[in-house]
């Protein structure tokens, strides 16, 4: 059998494991190293399996993954969802579907310094969620809203998929932080539009505000997100300007986000613990993934079947827009049964060389994969944020998420569009800052 053809099947194999409730990591692990001994041998696929984490370990780049996620942590146990959530809402007051637009909101602002998805959508979910059914809002709106609004946290840097994309495709850190973020504030304004345009046609949904504060209490309230201004500007506004390394500006915002919460008398030395404790545990099941998702990839690359998917497109003669759609409605179809991690360890060996061929850049690329499995984390049946949200808030059924999330696609609908249609919507601001 042609080694193309077993790296194909090695494929459906992984899928089929994952439907039967495999790990992602487990299936990668054991797929790849089943793989390699049959297309070499198994003391080289032993070899492979042995080396691999040490190899990963020695690298300096992944550093910076526990440090985002402890700087996350910290910020969560610190308050600063509260304090954002309390600004959004400043800042939309006087409109109809002003909380759920906050929400949105203050899920982006939290995903700026938290760069996990779950994370955003269970802390938001504590949050907002009961706020707005205690307004009265219509539960299908505000498990919809705080749903889709969580997926920003992968978009808007620091995202720690961002930081998984760029040592699986060996990209730069930096340029993919600076990738993102135009089309993570664009996705933002794109999921407000969603609920001003629900309210709109549907007033039921959401009640009318009441609310009319002066512009000193809107401004008080605004200027309750300091914090968070204050740590996006010395991590990532450090990376954008040159100051820090993403290890680097990753550590400085660690030691901020702890340094302001002993300031302001939020957390002690028990959150600390609690912090570091939660960032080992994830970083350690992140690690083990990626480290099976190298050994599959090494494996693939001995099949030769990326480079054989590359020949074969090529030889159909479709156009590159063509091949493109065809690969994001193969995300969008995976993306009902597989996670963001997985699909993004899976998929990036397979495709990248392939987009590659076709002339386009796999900057871009990395920030079109993370929207489209963005899509994913809401989608049905597996639609892990809504998961997540289910279980902040039982009483709300499977059902009401599902419908409530269904009007947000459209907004990562439009924006995979117009990152296809204008690609400098995502590569603009990387050539700015590194030329």
């Amino acid at each position: 059998m042609a080694t193309e053809w077993i790296g194909a099947m090695s494929i459906i194999a992984i899928v089929a494991l994952v439907l039967l409730r495999i790990p992602v990591a487990i299936a990668m692990g054991l797929v790849g190293t089943i793989g390699y001994a049959i297309v070499d041998d198994w003391s080289a696929a032993l070899n492979r399996l042995g080396n691999t984490p040490f190899e990963l370990a020695e690298g300096y780049s992944f550093s910076v993954v526990p440090l985002f996620l402890l700087m996350g942590a910290v910020a969560a146990r610190s308050g600063m969802s509260g304090d954002l959530f309390r600004s959004a809402n400043a800042l939309f007051a006087g409109r109809r579907g002003t909380v759920a637009m906050a929400a949105v909101g203050a899920c982006a602002g939290f995903g700026a310094i938290c760069g996990s998805s779950l994370a955003t959508a269970a802390t938001m979910s504590r949050i907002a969620i009961p706020e707005m059914r205690r307004l009265g809002y219509d539960e299908r709106l505000a498990a919809g809203a705080v749903a889709s609004g969580g997926t920003l946290g992968i978009l808007i840097p620091p995202s720690v998929i961002l930081i998984v994309y760029a040592v699986i495709a060996q990209e730069s850190v930096a340029l993919l932080f600076a990738a993102g973020l135009i089309p993570g504030l664009v996705l933002t304004a794109l999921h407000v539009v969603v609920i001003w345009a629900l309210v709109t046609r549907r007033p039921e949904l959401a009640p009318a505000s009441d609310r009319q504060p002066r512009w000193r209490e809107r401004l008080r309230d605004i200027a309750a997100m300091w914090q968070m201004l204050v740590l996006f500007v010395i991590s990532v506004g450090g990376i954008y300007v040159g100051i820090f390394s993403p290890t680097e500006a990753a550590a400085v915002g660690c030691l901020g986000a702890i340094a302001l919460g002993f300031a302001t008398r939020r957390i002690g030395i028990r959150a600390i613990r609690e912090s570091l404790g939660e960032t080992v545990r994830t970083t350690a099941v992140l690690f083990f993934i990626v480290i099976m998702a190298f050994i599959y990839a090494y494996f693939l690359v001995l099949t030769r079947l990326p480079q054989s998917l590359v020949e074969f497109v090529t030889a159909l003669g479709w156009s590159p827009l063509a091949v493109m759609l065809l690969v994001i409605a193969f995300y969008l179809v995976l993306g009902c049964f597989l996670d963001a991690i997985g699909m993004i360890l899976i998929t990036v060996p397979v495709f990248l060389p392939m987009v590659m061929g076709l002339g386009y850049d796999p900057v871009w690329f990395g920030i079109l994969v993370v929207l489209v499995v963005e899509i994913g984390l809401i989608t049905p049946p597996v639609g892990m944020n809504l998961f997540v949200i289910r279980a902040q808030q039982s009483d709300i059924s499977i059902a009401t998420l599902y419908r409530g999330v269904l009007p947000f696609l459209s907004a990562g609908a439009i924006l995979i569009a117009l990152l296809l249609a204008f690609p400098e919507l995502a590569l603009w601001l990387p050539r700015v800052f590194y030329g």
